[in-house]
């Protein structure tokens, strides 16, 4: 591994604020990822989601470190402030990268909190690499195994405009009332959005959805995960707010779950939407923090 630690003002454009984290550049093959970890202990990696970044967890990681964890939060290709040699994705581009960043910081295995695009990234790694995910809390994704259905549609919709998506083009609509229950503070976005000040960021978003997140939702839809083994403890959590994923059609699409997972349970969070962990992070750190501790 080759990091080098920095203040927050040293990076380009400035890091948005939260206190108590270390922020390192870890250099793997081809790919110079920006890492903001707090704390000490048993890791714990969060993945963040679209169009986010490490500071999705500003408030999530502070708590989770609080009860004992090194808590890593890897700035995804095509994110943040990670720099990437080739702008082209595939369907595990992500998860090559999330291994190679373990490896380079000699974490064998971890538990992991995903969201969105990252659950995409730990949910293949704990297909792949069962040996390295101890536990896994994915939020707003239904599992790999799920049963598909045409009431998840609206789920998608988002993506048409992603595929064909201009640099320059404002993203502020994806924090919008039907992603977010409660509203967003607009200072808020802008620190979710202040990284596609980038132009290789800007760049990225089709790229990403034409060579990631499409190619992987057609294995979903395909079923492709059915035929394998969930190993990793998982749990998957659910805003009762996100409408496409309403409990009663979440509970419907994975109730088969005994026959492709070793363990897995569902939850679903009142007042919160798809950005969840903005609507609720106090009891996105709780469900984490009790199926970490239940998965030991």
């Amino acid at each position: 591994m080759n990091a080098s630690a920095s203040v927050a003002a040293e990076w380009s454009p400035p890091l948005p604020e939260a206190a108590g984290f270390t922020h390192t550049m870890v250099m793997t093959r081809g790919l110079r990822t920006h890492v903001a970890s707090i704390g000490t202990g048993d890791p714990v990696v969060l993945l963040h989601g679209f169009p986010m970044h490490w500071w999705q967890w500003r408030t999530i990681a502070p708590a989770i470190a609080a009860e004992g964890y090194h808590v890593v939060c890897p700035d995804l290709r095509g994110s943040g402030w990670t720099e990437a040699d080739d702008a082209r994705f595939g369907a595990e581009s992500q998860l090559d990268d999330v291994t190679a960043v373990l490896d380079a910081l000699g974490i064998g295995a971890a538990r992991f909190l995903c969201h969105d695009m990252g659950a995409i990234s730990g949910m293949q790694l704990a297909y792949r690499n069962p040996e390295r995910v101890r536990a896994i809390v994915q939020v707003a994704v239904p599992p790999g195994f799920m049963e598909f259905s045409p009431r998840l549609m609206p789920a998608f919709s988002h993506m048409p405009a992603l595929v064909l998506h201009r640099a320059g083009s404002s993203l502020r609509y994806l924090f919008g009332p039907r992603y977010a229950a409660h509203r967003m503070a607009d200072e808020t976005i802008e620190g979710y959005l202040r990284a596609h000040e980038r132009p290789e960021i800007e760049r990225a978003v089709a790229a990403l959805y034409r060579g990631m997140v499409i190619p992987v939702s057609r294995r979903l839809m395909g079923g492709v995960y059915k035929r394998m083994r969930l190993r990793p403890p998982m749990l998957c959590v659910f805003g009762s707010e996100d409408g496409p994923f309403a409990e009663a059609t979440v509970r419907r699409i994975c109730r088969n779950s005994a026959q492709h997972a070793d363990r897995f349970e569902l939850a679903f969070v009142d007042g919160g939407a798809h950005f969840l962990t903005d609507d609720r992070p106090d009891e996105v750190v709780r469900l984490a923090l009790e199926w970490f501790a239940g998965a030991a």
